[in-house]
């Protein structure tokens, strides 16, 4: 039997790469830590996003923001503190990975945290038009 996805159309050449991202992204279900992305206003050109995420607990060195290919992936890793005996704790060390793909042109302009919050400016400038003209050959 076979598989017929959206991207099974003649038309769409070359979109292999987007099925397995779009595929690998719906798998990922994990919902902590919590985050927003907004738009952010008055660019010069182009689109200009910020990601934020909530990471209450978490300090610079616990934290990791690194660009794979096409992918934003921001980790964190907590240390148990063994020294401290806790009666009672609420508040788990945890570990975490989130992923954002990105479109072709985005680029990370900067991450900052303040107040647990993470802000990760993106931006992407617009693109130069470009126009090629294909030669045709005759061959008789």
């Amino acid at each position: 039997m076979t598989r017929v996805t959206p991207f099974s159309s003649p038309l769409l050449l070359g979109f292999d790469a987007i099925e397995k991202t779009l595929e690998r992204v719906a798998k990922s279900g994990d919902g902590y830590p919590p985050y927003n992305i907004e738009r952010l206003a008055g660019g010069e050109s182009g689109d200009r996003l910020r990601i934020t995420l909530a990471v209450a607990g978490f300090c610079e060195a616990d934290l990791e923001v690194t660009l794979e290919d096409s992918e934003l992936v921001v980790r964190g890793r907590q240390n148990d503190d063994t020294e401290r005996q806790f009666l009672h704790r609420g508040i788990a060390a945890r570990q975490f990975q989130r992923v954002f793909v990105l479109a072709d042109g985005m680029r990370v302009t900067g991450a900052q945290l303040k107040n647990g919050l993470l802000a990760i400016d993106l931006d992407r400038p617009e693109p130069d038009r470009l126009v090629r003209k294909i030669n045709i050959s005759v061959k008789d």
